[in-house]
């Protein structure tokens, strides 16, 4: 089987970008690619071994994101094959395997599997370099809400305050979100509703949280718009691509905490 990488090659911001392909296995490689997928192979291995070729090669090696690659820091995200993190469920682009982006991959005429590598572009991210993007809009978002204002110091007991369990366990499911940007790159507006709600919701469910409840969703909702993301018309694409399986339901929050803070100041 033969295996291309179309990887998309873009080297400043202002620079044309342009997709290059790239054999995975051939005379020209030292990999494996039948024996490599059988055990679990990642994407991002396919990556590493491919820039190692073109640095030898002095060619300059391409550009991405990464750091834990244990799906928990969401520096990775990558549109794979069309889809934001490769399509497989609760899944970062450092745990996909190329056999499961193979599972999603073209075959051209001649029998070679394409597997199309793109990055999170939105008007929102735009592109640093290859497949790196500039994700720090979301870093504003959180500044603006994405806190607690509260006294700091050694812990407290963790039972000083109660909190029922209707609560405590959507507020942790939305604390699970890595700010990765899949909702956003998935959403066909380019929205980030889904990373807001699961931010207010993780937040405003606790008792920590509910004073600034009405502040943080005005702040949140106003600073989404000035970061350049795009309205949510609930198409649901974003929590189709989350890899944390963070539902809608945290943008239905967000929008009532939103209109109640709006009704409360008239």
């Amino acid at each position: 089987m033969n295996i291309v990488l179309k990887v998309w090659r873009q080297e400043s911001p202002a620079a044309d970008g342009r997709f290059v392909d790239y054999p995975l296995n051939g005379p020209d490689t030292d990999i494996d690619i039948d024996t490599d997928i059988e055990r679990g192979w990642m994407l991002l291995d396919a990556l590493d071994a491919l820039n190692e070729k073109l640095v030898a090669a002095g060619e300059r090696p391409i550009a991405f994101d990464s750091d834990c690659r244990e799906g928990i820091c969401g520096a990775c995200g990558l549109v794979v094959n069309g889809l934001a993190h490769g399509g497989t469920p609760r899944t970062t682009t450092c745990e996909l395997s190329v056999r499961a982006a193979l599972a999603s991959s073209a075959s051209t005429t001649n029998g070679t599997r394409v597997i199309v590598l793109e990055p999170f572009r939105t008007g929102a991210f735009p592109v640093v370099c290859d497949l790196v993007v500039d994700r720090s809009a979301l870093d504003r978002v959180i500044m603006a809400g994405g806190f607690v204002t509260v006294r700091t110091g050694s812990a407290p007991e963790a039972n000083m305050i109660p909190i029922p369990k209707s609560d405590a366990e959507p507020a942790l499911d939305a604390a699970s979100c890595i700010g990765c940007g899949a909702c956003v790159a998935a959403c066909p507006n380019g929205a980030a509703a889904l990373f807001a709600g699961a931010k207010a919701s993780h937040l405003g469910r606790t008792p920590q949280g509910k004073p600034e409840q009405s502040r943080r969703a005005l702040a949140l909702v106003g600073t989404l718009a000035d970061a350049g993301f795009g309205p949510c018309s609930l198409h649901g694409e974003c929590e189709a691509a989350c890899p944390k399986d963070i539902r809608t339901d945290v943008i239905a929050r967000l929008n009532a905490d939103t209109l109640r803070a709006r009704l409360g100041r008239r």
